[in-house]
């Protein structure tokens, strides 16, 4: 098929690593995809670290009122509609894909125009997540409108949890037009990943039980509870944090560890291409998802069970999705207090749980296919449906 993809990010993190992802898959299929996208967000892909992104952008938003900001997003729609009709005319699409965002709707007007099917890949529910962490919205009704009517316009969309199609579905889409994609891995990406021995060897961890974590680290990811555990009589000797990335919050997190004497017990790589992840993940003996957003499909999630890492996880209806307790995980109740801490210190006394875990783990990925592979064929399904 030719599959015209259409997206607004152009920040450098999961988001992107999802787009390249499933445009890979989709190739790699056979199929044709022509991407259209700012075109900023190409150039500051390439240039910018994992976890950036596009500064002006952000410049622009802070200079701004916000309703001056959401009329110009929406306003954008035009132009990448103007864009997509130009390379629709040259390519020819038999469908198109369309990365939601807020108060962008060319895909619409591009399947209304002409007539072709639109598969709308839903993430989060933008209005929700910018009214909690963003700095609210100004336009609030007219940004209910332009979700309400993506999620509606589109002939099929694909939101990454169950719990977020639920939300979809409270705007009004029919449930035989939403199908389920989480996210997914490249095994192709972890299959030269270093044995866990080599990779402690490799970052200075011998002898080290190493509890894990990736990604862009704020405050509400709750990597401070780790560091505070690690000061109790109830961690061992030997355990070791390793935080794969970088974030707002890793200057609290360091000081936090000095004072509290555990900082040669505490290790940050900072920013590192995603390319190297998998050798710093195959140093993890446990895999930490202290907290997640309530209808996410974590990334890093994805890793830790491809990588078959004993996961700690909060017992939430997303994750539950994917994970079982006791069979490729170790859930924790978020709402009892010393629920995670106890999960930490029951795993790391206990070797042969891990171990079950572990394999657990791995097997879940080929269990239900969670593979940018199998999400490609799933979409493709999708577009011959009825």
């Amino acid at each position: 098929m030719k599959i015209l993809y259409h997206h607004r990010t152009a920040s450098k993190d999961g988001q992107a690593v999802h787009i390249e992802e499933m445009i890979d898959a989709l190739r790699s299929l056979g199929h044709e995809v022509r991407v259209v996208a700012p075109s900023i967000g190409g150039q500051a892909a390439q240039q910018g670290a994992m976890g950036g992104e596009v500064g002006w952008v952000h410049r622009l938003k802070a200079a701004l009122p916000n309703a001056v900001y959401e009329l110009l997003e929406l306003a954008y729609s035009l132009v990448a509609y103007r864009k997509l009709v130009q390379a629709a005319q040259e390519f020819k699409p038999d469908v198109i894909y369309e990365r939601y965002n807020l108060f962008l709707l060319a895909g619409t007007l591009l399947k209304r125009k002409l007539g072709i099917p639109l598969l709308l890949e839903v993430n989060a529910p933008l209005v929700d997540e910018r009214l909690q962490h963003s700095g609210g919205l100004s336009l609030l009704a007219l940004a209910r409108w332009s979700e309400g009517t993506a999620w509606r316009s589109a002939d099929h969309v694909l939101p990454v949890t169950q719990v977020l199609a639920r939300q979809v579905q409270v705007y009004g889409v029919p449930s035989q037009r939403i199908t389920v994609i989480p996210n997914g891995i490249n095994r192709a990406h972890f299959v030269t990943a270093p044995t866990p021995q080599a990779a402690k060897q490799q970052l200075g961890l011998q002898g080290q039980i190493v509890l894990g974590f990736t990604g862009f680290v704020r405050d509400w990811h709750g990597v401070d509870r780790v560091v505070r555990w690690l000061a109790t009589p109830q961690a061992p000797e030997n355990g070791h944090l390793l935080v794969v990335g970088d974030g707002p919050v890793r200057a609290e997190l360091e000081a936090l560890a000095v004072q509290l004497g555990v900082d040669q017990r505490v290790t940050f790589t900072g920013v590192i291409d995603r390319h190297r992840v998998p050798e710093h993940v195959a140093a993890f003996d446990i895999a930490l998802q202290p907290a997640v957003t309530a209808y996410a499909s974590p990334l890093k999630l994805m890793e830790y069970l491809v990588l078959a890492k004993a996961v700690v996880a909060p017992r939430e209806p997303n994750l539950l999705e994917v994970l079982t307790d006791g069979q490729n995980a170790l859930l924790f109740d978020d709402k009892t207090p010393g629920s995670f801490e106890a999960a930490l210190t029951r795993l790391c006394a206990d070797t042969e749980l891990r171990a079950r875990l572990a394999q657990g783990a791995y097997d879940t990925i080929e269990r239900l296919d969670l593979t940018w592979l199998g999400n490609a064929r799933r979409v493709v399904a999708l577009v011959h449906t009825p």
